[in-house]
């Protein structure tokens, strides 16, 4: 249904005219509401029915390991309630994904709080964060705030300790940032599929306005050509009817039908020379010196006089002026490009009439010296030549031969013939299109380049982030709680505490299930530092000392 059906469909069913006045974007408003019902797109309110699905889902998947705990017995005596509240702070953050993925990415870090199975939406609302979000910048600094407040609320509020703390920051690395550079890294690949689609687009426009300039300046030849040609008629029969107008033996009344035909006919040249003339290339430039009514046959042998080894195949045809003019182009065109590309080698030139049409062709072998440096052709002249044999209502097909040569053939009807469709615009193989976009260009080496930077950060930031984490923990976590062997072996059973020597001035972090009245120290194992050797005291003293089997 077009716009002024729907207005006037609108107007009759509220018993008036349809408005006349319409909103800028009314027509385009108009479609997208349409192809949004037509696809299902849209639920009777007009909201996204499709967005509310996949929120759904998602928050479904995301939910699962949170409800599940909450709502199965035995329940707690506030069971229930945490379990909707934390299912209630999914779904706010599903919703608000969609337009604040960091701060919905925030809300699903504080209720690891609350709940520790909240870890296990952390990487999908990351993932959906580097998706969603354009720029890096507050990314960082949100992953920056997390980790810095994890660190005060664990390290400096909870008492912590190191190992435990490492595994926290191993989880916001692996959890939360090596999804979000995934996530960035799909975005700058939909960006790069983006920009290539606009850089097609802009390329095939541009294609279609080189090929479109080339055929209105073959049609201006032809109207350049035909003023040459019938201004040269025309100036005939004006002079042949001034010589019967200064007859003696000529009658008076057809004197007089002399002199107003030689009127006529200088009148229709000068307006020939107004109308058409002004399509002469260059502003009004000199007009051809190619010689008036020159046949192919005629052609060849000037070729052929200028030191080409050029021969026609077949007699010479007396062709109709359309096709005798774009026979006349092919072969001309042909040959120049022969004594450009293919210097010194031999050319053909052919003509057959078949039935109703002439096919005329033009084969050159591969030049003798081999083919000449430099960048290919930008193939204008190729299609310049289909322009002329389409007008002439002919097809024309031209290309490189297996054995090095290059052949151009044109098919062209003796009877006129209304022109056929316009082909498609390609670009010769090799050479790109003409006016191809700089711009277009530009914002795709940008996005590829994008995209490189992106999938590098995704591959080497969570290594370099981990490395120096690593670097970071382990120092924290040996400092004066390192054992070495040899001091181990040394301390003697039943010794009193104070009397030990080599003892670290700390301990480390104990593993799970430690004794009471034990110590534990490390030998300073890579890069965990776990807890190596166990000393137990009772009463002060040293009563067992073992080391640990990790």
């Amino acid at each position: 249904m077009r716009w002024e059906q729907w207005e006037r469909w609108r107007g009759g069913v509220r018993g008036r005219p349809a408005r006349s006045r319409r909103s800028p974007g009314g027509p385009a408003r108009f479609r997208s509401l349409r192809d949004g019902l037509s696809r299902g797109g849209l639920s009777r309110g007009g909201l996204p029915r499709r967005g509310f699905l996949r929120d759904g889902l998602l928050w479904a998947v995301v939910a699962a390991p949170i409800g599940f705990p909450w709502l199965t017995p035995p329940y707690g005596r506030h069971s229930v309630l945490l379990g909707l509240g934390a299912l209630l702070l999914l779904a706010v953050a599903v919703r608000l994904g969609h337009r604040r993925p960091l701060t919905a990415l925030v809300l699903v870090v504080l209720g690891s709080l609350l709940d520790g199975n909240f870890v296990f939406a952390i990487p999908v609302f990351s993932y959906l964060a580097g998706r969603r979000s354009p720029g890096t910048a507050p990314a960082a600094a949100v992953f920056g705030v997390i980790a810095a407040g994890g660190t005060i609320l664990n390290v400096g509020l909870l008492g912590t300790g190191a190992a435990t703390w490492f595994l926290l920051a191993s989880v916001l690395l692996f959890a939360g940032v090596f999804p979000w550079l995934v996530g960035r890294y799909r975005r700058q690949q939909r960006e790069l599929v983006v920009a290539g689609d606009r850089h097609a687009e802009a390329v095939a426009r541009e294609r279609r306005g080189a090929a479109e300039r080339i055929r209105l300046r073959e049609r201006a030849r032809i109207a350049q050509e035909m003023h040459d040609s019938l201004g040269h008629e025309l100036s005939l029969i004006a002079l042949r009817a001034a010589a019967l107008e200064l007859a003696d033996d000529l009658p008076a009344r057809h004197r007089t039908a002399a002199g107003e035909l030689r009127a006529s006919v200088a009148g229709a040249t000068e307006r020939l020379h107004e109308i058409i003339g002004v399509l002469r290339e260059e502003n009004g430039g000199p007009a051809s010196t190619l010689p008036a009514g020159e046949s192919v046959a005629e052609l060849v042998d000037r070729a052929r006089e200028a030191g080409m080894a050029a021969r026609l195949d077949g007699d010479p045809l007396d062709l109709p002026a359309m096709a005798g003019h774009a026979a006349h182009r092919v072969v001309r065109e042909a040959l120049t490009n022969a004594a450009r590309y293919a210097p010194g080698a031999p050319v053909t030139v052919t003509l057959a009439r078949l039935g109703g049409r002439v096919e005329v062709g033009v084969a050159n072998a591969p030049p003798p010296a081999g083919p000449l440096p430099g960048p290919p052709s930008s193939g204008s002249g190729l299609l310049a030549l289909r322009e002329r044999v389409r007008l002439a209502g002919g097809t024309l097909t031209a290309g490189p031969e297996a054995a090095g040569g290059f052949t151009v053939l044109a098919r062209l009807p003796l009877a006129p013939t209304p022109p056929l469709d316009p082909p498609p615009a390609h670009p010769v193989e090799g050479r790109p299109a003409e006016g191809r976009s700089a711009e277009a260009e530009r914002r795709l080496r940008e996005a590829r380049r994008r995209v490189r930077r992106s999938l590098v950060a995704a591959l080497g930031a969570p290594m370099v982030l981990g490395l120096v984490l690593t670097l970071v923990y382990y120092p924290f976590a040996t400092a004066g709680a390192v054992l070495d062997a040899v001091a181990f072996d040394r301390l003697p059973l039943g010794a009193a505490r104070q009397e030990l020597t080599g003892l670290p001035r700390r301990q480390a972090e104990p593993p799970a299930g430690a004794r009471p009245g034990c110590e534990y120290y490390t030998d300073g194992n890579f890069p965990l530092a776990q807890a190596t050797w166990r000393l137990c005291f009772s009463d002060g003293r040293l009563v067992g000392k073992e080391r640990i089997d990790r």
